[in-house]
């Protein structure tokens, strides 16, 4: 279910911006609209849902209006049109007490420069917006204690900002922002401040916490690692403020949707993100309650198979026999296929990246077996799909691209099919 959507969305900086639409609906390029108006797209008519409990990434190299779009979200930056509902309220229609209460009770945004009064402390930091909102001493403290904990800061309630580290601070950040327990977290550039082991770092937090909170996050970024990290799904801005594609992150790498996409993901190691799901096939199987060695005999020899998966009523899988073991047991005129199955099979879950499936597939005589949250038998991915798989990303390596170089083949893009 959407609990955001943004709907022909525009936000150009200059004078008189609307005159600046029918330019873009007619094709100029953000170039000659910025000589001809004196305005600078910023968003270029973006349309899209977000589901509630989804981290939706907005990336996009500098200059793309990706924070500009952020804090569109909020609307401490007004847009010039469109529109953008939250929970089937667009705020671009509340007014400022409307406007207030969304941004006190429904949102809340980190900054990527942490945003801390020096002259506060841990605590006294984490509950200012509540104290701002009117929250009375007792529940303000509280909540604000119950936030410190959730981000690991035990023990440094009283602490000065500047006696933290800065991934210390950024926790304070998001404490704050977690206080009032809002449904929708923003998060600007959040942690692209910080040195890349301590963001590392905060990304794994990041994930723990979205799986027990469950909150709608809006992650800005301009890495695609991050993105692809953190995103269910990810939506790429151009450099002229249009969104070229939203996708899972494996549909962004799968099936770029044009060649600015494409020279985005081309040097990201596919097998890290492309997963069990996605390369795994169904096989037939066996049904432990019913089928004894005849029926595995049949089935191997229908299918040319050597082995075959044997499962449960509730297709939770039982483990494998080979055909040998079939015969053998057919020959003792035994009917229970328990006797001969073979539970050493290794399993991987639906988002297992391929690249971790990799020594297993070449360690293991059987293909892979792949277990859902529900632990069904979903399939197999057997060792040519992943050698393919690692194969092709292989192939698909070249030279680095310089980000400058894709900015200006889109541009380039852009006003080539214009002429």
């Amino acid at each position: 279910m959407s609990l955001v959507e943004v709907k022909d969305l525009y936000k150009i900086f200059g004078p008189n911006p609307k005159r600046a639409i029918p330019l873009i609906k007619d094709g100029m390029s953000k170039t000659d609209i910025k000589k001809k108006t004196g305005c600078t797209i910023a968003i270029n008519g973006a349309t899209f849902s977000i589901d509630k409990k989804e981290t939706f990434v907005v990336m996009g190299l500098s200059g793309s209006g990706k924070s500009t779009f952020i804090r569109c979200l909020n609307k401490l930056i007004k847009p010039t049109a469109g529109a953008i509902l939250v929970d089937g309220k667009d705020i671009m229609q509340m007014d400022s007490e409307e406007l207030q209460e969304l941004r006190r009770r429904k949102m809340s945004m980190v900054f990527q420069n942490f945003g801390l009064l020096p002259h506060r402390n841990v605590v006294n930091n984490v509950e200012f917006g509540l104290e701002v909102s009117g929250v009375d001493k007792e529940t303000r403290r509280q909540k604000a204690l119950d936030a410190i904990k959730l981000v690991g800061l035990d023990g440094f309630e009283f602490s000065m900002p500047r006696e933290l580290s800065g991934g210390m601070q950024q926790r304070v950040g998001l404490a704050r922002a977690l206080a009032n327990d809002p449904e929708i977290l923003l998060m600007d550039e959040a942690f692209s401040a910080l040195d890349p082991l301590i963001r590392t770092q905060m990304q794994d937090e990041l994930l723990e916490l979205q799986a027990k909170m469950h909150k709608t996050i809006i992650f800005i970024t301009h890495d695609l690692d991050e993105a692809l990290k953190l995103g269910d799904r990810i939506a790429i801005l151009g450099p002229d403020g249009r969104v070229r594609q939203i996708g899972t992150p494996e549909q962004i790498l799968s099936d770029p949707a044009d060649d600015y996409v494409k020279k985005f993901v081309q040097n990201v190691d596919r097998t890290k993100v492309i997963t069990a799901s996605s390369v795994k096939h169904g096989c037939p199987t066996l049904n432990i309650q019913k089928d004894g060695p005849e029926a595995a005999l049949r089935l191997m020899e229908k299918e040319h198979i050597s082995h075959a998966f044997v499962v449960d009523s509730e297709r939770v899988l039982q483990g494998i026999v080979s055909v040998e073991d079939a015969v053998e047991l057919k020959k003792q005129k035994k009917k229970d296929l328990t006797e001969i199955l073979t539970h050493n099979v290794y399993t991987a879950g639906p988002e297992t990246a391929v690249s971790d499936l990799l020594a297993t597939a070449l360690e293991s005589r059987f293909p892979i077996a792949v277990i859902g949250d529900d632990n069904k038998f979903h399939g197999i991915v057997d060792r040519a799909a992943i050698i393919a798989e690692v194969t092709n990303d292989d192939e698909e390596a070249e030279t680095p691209t310089v980000l400058s170089e894709v900015m200006e083949q889109a541009e380039h893009d852009a006003e080539a099919g214009q002429e």
